[in-house]
């Protein structure tokens, strides 16, 4: 486990805009025998979340939150050649993400892992198309699909895109998993909105994404949760144009 104060020392950094200071204290951390896929897991996805909290509630500003996002990616495209490789498992992983780089961000590191965990995955980020993204699936054939980093502007279409899945029926053995963004902040709707699951990070995702689907609780979706749902989606909805 990564010490407290290497997180300190990182968001700090990050927040100067310190880009030499946060790939020496990646490093360090490399050196002490710390795997590239727990320097994810540890450093770079909670100081994501955190970066996130502190723009969100105004304590820092867009500046700083746009060079930490960049400097993490940075860093992440530097630790993809390091990260541990299980042995292939013959599953397949799409994952998208919001259009925006901390949500990007976010998709490439949950791809990584993925791919590190054995999966043959695929990052598609932010900027495809619904109808591109059903062409992809139909000629990769995923088992899973993973929509990370949606804000509460976009979630109508990540409804759209899980209701054409549904309806076209050509991915039938294919799961859904929604993770991040306003999916974390509105109770229960990634339920109402057809998803197979939720994931809160990216260990999470990989431990659902191998897990037995008999094992995983069902969605419940009720009348009264999609009206609690669209009542969150409209205050989020809100609160993104403020």
């Amino acid at each position: 486990m990564v010490k407290e104060y290497v997180l300190e020392r990182y968001l700090n950094s990050l927040l100067d805009g310190n880009r030499i200071e946060c790939r020496s204290i990646i490093e360090e951390v490399l050196q002490t025998g710390t795997p590239a896929n727990r320097v994810y897991v540890d450093i770079i996805w909670p100081i994501m979340v955190e970066i996130d909290r502190l723009y969100r509630h105004g304590q820092i500003d867009s500046a700083q939150e746009a060079f930490a996002s960049r400097i993490n990616r940075t860093i992440v495209n530097q630790l993809q050649n390091k990260l541990p490789r299980k042995s292939g498992k013959a599953k397949k992983v799409v994952v998208c993400s919001a259009n925006n780089e901390k949500a990007e961000l976010g998709g490439q590191m949950i791809a990584d892992l993925f791919e590190s965990d054995g999966w043959d995955a695929r990052f598609l980020g932010g900027t495809v198309s619904n109808d591109d993204v059903m062409t992809f699936i139909h000629s990769f054939k995923p088992s899973m699909l993973v929509i990370y980093g949606i804000d509460g502007k976009d979630a109508p279409a990540v409804r759209q895109l899980i209701d054409t899945i549904r309806s076209v029926n050509a991915f039938p053995d294919m799961r859904i998993m929604l993770s991040g963004g306003v999916f974390g902040r509105a109770e229960g709707l990634w339920e109402e909105i057809g998803a197979d699951m939720y994931a809160e990070n990216a260990t999470e995702a990989i431990t659902l994404a191998n897990a037995n689907p008999q094992a995983i609780p069902a969605p419940v979706r009720t009348i009264k949760q999609r009206l609690r749902a669209a009542e969150n989606q409209d205050e989020l909805l809100i609160e993104t144009v403020r």
